[in-house]
């Protein structure tokens, strides 16, 4: 088996601290809004100026990424998020606080959008799905630590995570700046002397699997990161009469079903391909979340949570490595990558709010049954795509570039 290059460890390490970070400073931030004296909504404005500060940006990161190139506007982003959230942990008012928020959101997209594409330049094809995993798997234990040691740290005080989270992003910048080698030149077929240019997103969407892989991202966005949170606590209290606790435990299930099936879905999609791994993933993702809102009790609720996270841990690494197949050709990840983190950005703003208006009108049942539609919805598009794994068809069936399913696809 290809051992990861050096380069590839050094982003996957850095991507542990920032997903620690992020996870740290989420329990003190709205508290820390609303102790200068506003309501909930103002202070859950403050956390979502931070996403759509990411979801506005995101096509000119594409555009700065192609044109001053990957690490330079990865290390740039750090350092904005660095600066703004150690300004966050000095603000004086809420309007500092909610606009150093937001730039953070700036910083955020910078490094999200270049690190895929650098993931993409980094990962050899052969064990491209392995590094996406190590990559998912890096930002959910963070995630999952985050929150913990941030809740240790708010008793020191609310600024407190502020200012470690930012001495955190500088060393993980610092770290990046000096161990990490230059990311190697695109690759190229046998047959082409020369990369292609950066992949716009006009051109990009019409090939089915790109299609396939923005629909796969952005029902991921909806369920996974957006109802999940906003919407699963609610229902869990609401609907079945728990606890707050157990609200925590139904995300811990997920969580842990996510964990197993990101361990072995990168080595899965390099053994047998991107779609034999997205197909099954995706049908268990959407079969658990259309029956999640008729459950009859919680038990039934943390059984269907943990086996929709492992159908989400199963597409979501394979179709980052789709992603890379496509792209790893071309000069630079161009609009195509900022559409792709887009995607997920627009899922996880829009699921939320589309999900809470049907459950307040219809119910929860209707509300999770649009949720798993959704995600049925991507599983079409990738039921009419190509594997993407062209390595894997090269070295499994050494046919001419006419017999590349993905050359026959377009």
């Amino acid at each position: 088996m290809k051992q990861l290059p050096r380069g590839l460890w050094v982003l996957l390490a850095a991507n542990v601290v920032i997903a620690l970070g992020y996870g740290l400073i989420a329990p003190a931030l709205p508290i820390f809004a609303s102790d200068f004296g506003v309501g909930v909504t103002a202070a859950s404005v403050v956390v979502s100026a931070f996403a759509m500060m990411r979801l506005a940006f995101a096509p000119a990161t594409g555009r700065l990424v192609t044109k001053l190139g990957e690490r330079r506007i990865y290390l740039t982003g750090l350092l904005i998020v660095a600066l703004s959230t150690l300004a966050c942990a000095f603000a004086q008012d809420y309007w500092q606080l909610l606009v150093f928020r937001a730039a953070g959101g700036i910083g955020s997209t910078m490094f999200s959008v270049s690190a895929m594409a650098l993931l993409i330049r980094l990962a050899p094809p052969q064990i491209r799905g392995r590094a996406s995993g190590y990559y998912s798997a890096g930002f959910l234990v963070g995630n999952l630590a985050g929150p913990l040691v941030g809740t240790a740290l708010v008793d020191f005080g609310l600024r407190v995570p502020f200012v470690v989270y930012a001495i955190a992003l500088l060393i993980a910048a610092a770290v990046v700046a000096f161990a990490m080698p230059p990311a190697p030149p695109p690759v190229t077929r046998p047959t082409e002397h020369a990369p292609k240019s950066a992949a716009g997103f006009f051109e990009a969407l019409r090939w089915p699997e790109y299609r396939a892989i923005i629909a796969s991202n952005f029902a991921q966005g909806w369920a996974s990161i957006g109802v999940r949170v906003a919407i699963v606590p609610l229902f869990v209290e609401q609907s079945l009469g728990q606890s707050a606790r157990w609200a925590g435990i139904v995300l811990a299930c997920y969580a842990a079903g996510n964990i197993v099936a990101i361990v072995v879905s990168g080595r899965l999609s390099d053994r047998f391909g991107r779609r034999p791994v997205m197909i099954p993933g995706l049908i268990i993702a959407a079969a658990s979340t259309l029956a999640l809102g008729w459950s009859p009790s919680i038990y039934v609720v943390l059984a269907l949570t943990a086996v929709s996270g492992i159908g989400s841990g199963l597409f979501a690494p394979t179709h980052q490595a789709a992603l890379g197949d496509l792209l790893a050709e071309r000069e630079r990840g161009g609009s195509a990558l900022a559409a792709y983190g887009m995607a997920s950005d627009l899922g996880a703003v829009s699921g939320p709010l589309a999900a809470g208006l049907i459950a307040d009108r219809w119910g929860y049942g209707p509300a999770f049954a649009v949720t798993g539609g959704v995600l049925v919805v991507a599983l079409a598009l990738w039921l009419a795509a190509a594997d993407t794994a062209r390595s894997r068809v090269v070295t499994t069936n050494s046919a001419a570039t006419s017999d590349d399913p993905i050359r026959r696809s377009r």
